[in-house]
């Protein structure tokens, strides 16, 4: 934010879930823009988990999000056969009298995991 160079970029994390049945659902890392001021001061860290999770060079990361994911799947009475990780952001672009313009969203899947059976008995 106060850096020489912020980033020109608004980004999020999300999952999604693939069922055995084959039916899905979609589960969010908590976001900022959409919390209170309360909320957004207990949960700031997970901007930045957010931040370093989608980075390829914490990919070791990604499999441990994707069992927690699976383990506390919203719809608790089916079971997960498959976690994708999708990283969505939309950059920022300066106009001429310094203001900003938001380019489309976009979206990428960055991990898919296969989720066995023992990944949902925590430890």
């Amino acid at each position: 934010m106060f850096s020489p160079s912020p980033k020109r970029t608004n980004g999020y994390l999300e999952a999604m879930l693939v069922y055995t049945d084959g039916t899905t659902d979609y589960w969010q890392f908590p976001r900022m823009d959409r919390l209170s001021f309360t909320e957004r001061y207990s949960k700031e860290r997970y901007r930045k988990f957010e931040e370093t999770l989608a980075d390829s060079k914490f990919a070791d990361l990604w499999p441990d999000a994707a069992r927690y994911i699976a383990r506390h799947a919203p719809d608790p009475s089916k079971r997960p056969e498959m976690i994708m990780l999708i990283l969505n952001w939309s950059d920022l672009v300066r106009n001429a009298d310094g203001s900003f313009t938001d380019l489309p969203w976009q979206s990428r899947v960055f991990y898919r995991y296969r989720v066995e059976p023992e990944d949902l008995n925590p430890q």
